[in-house]
């Protein structure tokens, strides 16, 4: 399995960006897809997560509201639609994957760094003031 994260970029406070993640090397209908994002000197957290089966997501509730996670299942790539961006969502975002049949999870499951075991390269963003 291969993911590739791309989207990242510069921009100012309040604006938007999409970032995507393309998905190789399986068939993806029975996996949760993640983003996390890593600022310097931070861990890494969970940004949002999706069920590729079902759609449910799951989000922090720092980005709750402003941040959509979708997927397009022709694509097999997952999206991060990030709106009302601040200075404080400024990190490298990386794209994760775990693979979940028909297991059944609890939201804290999707929010873990320890759950997914694929992990895409990272995509800076960057939100000026």
């Amino acid at each position: 399995v291969q993911l590739q994260a791309s989207g990242g970029g510069l921009v100012q406070a309040g604006g938007s960006l999409r970032l995507s993640c393309a998905a190789s090397g399986g068939t993806f209908s029975s996996w949760a897809m993640g983003w996390f994002r890593q600022a310097p000197g931070k861990e890494r957290e969970f940004v949002a997560a999706i069920k590729w089966s079902n759609g449910r997501t799951y989000y922090a509730d720092s980005v709750k509201g402003r941040f959509t996670i979708s997927r397009d299942n022709a694509k097999n790539t997952v999206y991060l639609q990030m709106n009302t961006l601040k200075p404080e969502d400024t990190a490298v975002y990386y794209c994760a994957a775990k693979y979940t049949g028909d297991h059944y999870y609890s939201s804290r499951y999707y929010k873990s760094t320890d759950s997914y075991d694929y992990w895409g390269q990272g995509t800076q963003v960057t939100v000026s003031s």
